[in-house]
């Protein structure tokens, strides 16, 4: 209990600050922001903004009394929190009609944008919503827009993209712009399926014609031209090889879910297959395509996701993965052309796919400008089906004496909502961490099956440390993997800003979207709480840290190459430990008075400049991130063991652990030294026992435990067991005569057969 009283102690301020700062803070309202826009900005050629109107609230815009817009705050309607834990501000134009006019960054907390990614980079991405009409969005008639990705923050853009165009349809669902949903609310209650009596087969060129098979073709002069429109210099100086009138991509698509459409395309045996397959009221599609640019992409692998194409209906999208193809070889299609790529891709049944409504197969065209950098562009292949597919039913009117709900606006007509109505409304309004995590399976599968197998390493440890050179290749390869993939591919680099804001979160108000948004991230610290109770802040810092591991690496090589290695003496480096923990404490009581703060002075972590960005970053941080790796290969772990605040931060509660899994021996420490000398982070101390809030968990010195020609004491114990077995076998010559053997010690010793008497020694 004496362990856990700091923590409580600390856990208690933490909820009296809460309890205090939170009632303050709960709220954000349009008037604070208001004043850091003009109104043209939001709204071209407004002047003024009138008294803001409702709740949420609205202030119109106006062009002397002639009123142009409304402008509003994104996070009054949506959630915004950012990967900051804090909402992201935007201020919005929007006319009367639902066409976004103008947006406005006004506030926010995120790290990646405040330190490295620049801002403007960020808002460039976003501006592409600019002129959006997201009425036919609101009604389902139209695919929400999408925003571009900017490598290193995806999940800021992703949170500011989502929150614009889920606000908006929000408003105009709401009736207040927009004319809500009256202009469909005379439509007389009809329910739409496929007619599935109808089933024929056609030839290829009457499913052409009529829609039943759509078709996008793309030159290298229009994917060159759009590039230019883009904007982007560097990918419009790398136009595509070859003529320009050559086709780029020519784009075939059909639900084949269809009967018509499925045995044309498959035949009768290929759509009785697939019928099989098919779940009730689940379809497929089958993608064909052919030209210089290939749909599924050359990255594809085995187990992973066609990144190139998307499918979107009613603002939500998906992208297929592995388990949803199945590769064709041709179609059966009379006049069907040969296409060189054809696939089958079954829709998932939690899409909620409607193939009576329209939809769109969105491809994204990537150009490499750089060593790492890529530009993209999306496309649209719209998909309507054809009505002599579609299958109409008059709906039964349920009369309720329940009152009808009341308009928002004059003239705004309430009906009640059809259940596909109201299902997609339930769709669209999933929270946007619902479909990162959806998209993200297969990373989390990966990441799932490294935490099982470092769990598995940790408790068969000893087994693993009896032998060592086994022992120094799993650890090496994992630190590998760590780096390379969790690191450099993934960006699952947990940072001591993570601590700044959860602890943030419980004063100002906490909420689990933040910390789901990054499903990574979020797995990884789950794993990383669970283990401080049984090995303390070791199986994070030792193996999980991508940055210790490129430091571990670094040194490693180094020792390689024999680069001589300086051994920090004691009293000094004792003295050195504490700098972390300041650190930390700096920044922790910082962050209390201001988040953005911290986060700024959060940069003596060079995980971002390292890890995130890959050293493309302002020359003074990767500088001092390069500084600390040099000193890294002549100090292992320079930076672990004197500077990172993270680590100081899960040794705090790492104190708390149950179980002692490191073994030592009585002669550790007095008066055996080896282990001391030996710890890669000098984390034993010469009496010999192991600090804990500086053990990285490397297990070297649990090798050392059990090597009997290393460890004094097991050397101990093999000497005397040869002598046993030494004895042992004398005993079985059957009194032939002394025996001489030579022990491991170099020492010969004569052993007797039994009875044999001793020889006088010699004179």
């Amino acid at each position: 209990m004496r362990r856990l009283r700091p923590i409580l102690a600390l856990f208690l301020l933490v909820l009296a600050l809460a309890s205090s700062v939170r009632a303050a803070d709960a709220a954000s309202h349009l008037g604070d922001y208001l004043s850091r826009a003009t109104p043209s900005e939001l709204v071209p050629g407004a002047d003024r903004f009138g008294p803001m109107q409702g709740d949420p609230a609205l202030a119109p815009a106006y062009q002397g009394d002639r009123l142009l817009g409304f402008a509003y705050l994104n996070s009054d309607f949506v959630n915004a929190t950012g990967y900051s834990g804090k909402p992201i501000q935007m201020l919005i134009g929007i006319d009367p009609n639902g066409v976004i006019t103008g947006l406005k960054l006004v506030d926010h907390k995120e790290p990646i944008v405040l330190v490295g990614i620049p801002e403007a980079k960020i808002l460039a991405a976003v501006n592409k919503l600019i002129g959006a009409d997201l009425a036919p969005v609101a009604r389902g008639k139209a695919a929400a827009p999408q925003v571009d990705i900017v490598s290193g923050a995806t999940v800021t853009v992703l949170v500011i993209g989502d929150s614009i165009v889920r606000s908006a349809t929000k408003l105009i669902k709401s009736g207040r712009i927009g004319g809500g949903q009256g202009d469909v609310a005379q439509a007389p209650p009809v329910n739409k399926t496929v007619d599935l009596t109808k089933s024929q087969v056609r030839d290829w060129e009457s499913l052409v014609g009529d829609g039943s098979v759509r078709r996008l073709l793309l030159t290298n002069a229009d994917v060159d031209q759009a590039f230019e429109k883009s904007g982007n210099r560097e990918a419009a100086a790398r136009p595509e090889p070859g003529g320009r009138t050559d086709t780029f991509i020519e784009l075939y698509v059909a639900d084949v879910g269809v009967p018509t459409i499925g045995r044309s395309l498959l035949g009768d045996d290929g759509y009785q297959r697939l019928k099989a397959r098919l779940q009730p009221g689940q379809q497929a599609l089958v993608i064909a395509g052919h030209g210089t640019y290939s749909f599924k992409g050359s990255g594809y692998v085995r187990g992973g996701i066609f990144d190139r194409i998307e499918l979107i209906q009613d603002g939500n999208s998906i992208r297929f993965r592995d388990r949803d193809h199945t590769r064709l070889g041709d179609l059966a299609a009379e006049g069907a052309p040969d296409f060189p790529e054809i696939g089958l891709f079954l829709v998932p049944t939690e899409f909620g796919f409607d193939p009576t409504e329209p939809w769109s197969l969105q491809l994204l065209v990537q150009r490499v400008i750089g060593a790492r950098d890529k530009a993209f562009l999306t496309f649209d292949l719209g998909y309507t089906l054809p009505e002599i597919y579609i299958k109409r039913e008059q709906r039964a009117v349920t009369v309720s004496n329940t009152p009808a709900p009341v308009a928002s606006a004059p003239g705004a007509a309430a009906t009640p909502a059809s259940p596909s109505a109201a299902a997609a409304d339930e769709a669209q309004d999933e929270p946007l961490w619902m479909r990162i995590w959806r998209g993200d399976l297969v990373r989390i599968g990966i990441l799932a099956v490294a935490l099982g197998t470092l769990t598995l390493i940790f408790f068969f440890q000893n087994q693993l440390v009896r032998r060592p050179t086994v022992y120094v290749w799993v650890r090496r390869a994992y630190l590998t993997f760590i780096l390379v993939w969790l690191g450099w591919y993934a960006n699952a680099q947990l940072s001591v800003v993570n601590v700044l804001t959860f602890t943030n979160s419980l004063i100002t108000g906490f909420s689990w979207d933040y910390f789901l948004s990054a499903p990574l991230i979020f797995v990884l610290w789950a794993s990383v709480a669970a283990a401080l109770l049984f090995w303390g802040r070791g199986p994070f810092c030792g193996w999980l840290c991508p940055f210790g591991a490129l430091q571990e690496l670094l040194n490693n090589i180094a020792k390689a190459l024999k680069v001589p290695q300086f051994n920090v003496p004691w009293g000094l480096h004792e003295r050195l430990w504490p700098i972390k923990y300041i650190v930390f404490l700096g920044l922790f009581g910082l962050s209390i008075y201001s988040t953005a703060a911290a986060e700024h002075f959060a940069e003596i972590e060079p995980f971002k400049t390292s890890i995130i960005l890959k050293f493309a970053r302002e020359w003074p941080f990767v500088v001092y991130a390069a500084t600390l790796l040099v000193a890294g290969l002549f100090v292992e772990r320079f930076f672990c063991r004197y500077l990172c605040p993270l680590g100081a931060a899960l040794a705090i509660p790492g104190r708390i652990r149950m179980f002692e899994w490191l073994r030592r021996w009585p002669e550790c420490g007095s008066p055996c030294q080896r282990c001391a000398k030996e710890c890669p982070v000098q984390a034993i101390h010469p009496e010999g026992h192991i600090n804990v809030n500086e053990c990285i968990y490397c297990m070297h010195c649990q090798e050392l435990y059990f090597d009997d020609h290393r460890c004094p004491h097991m050397i101990q114990l093999r000497l005397k067991r040869e002598k046993r077995e030494a004895l042992s076998s004398t005993s079985m010559r059957g009194g032939k005569g002394p025996a001489t053997v030579i022990l491991a010690g170099g020492k010969p010793f004569a052993a007797q057969p039994a009875g044999a008497t001793q020889p006088p020694p010699a004179q």
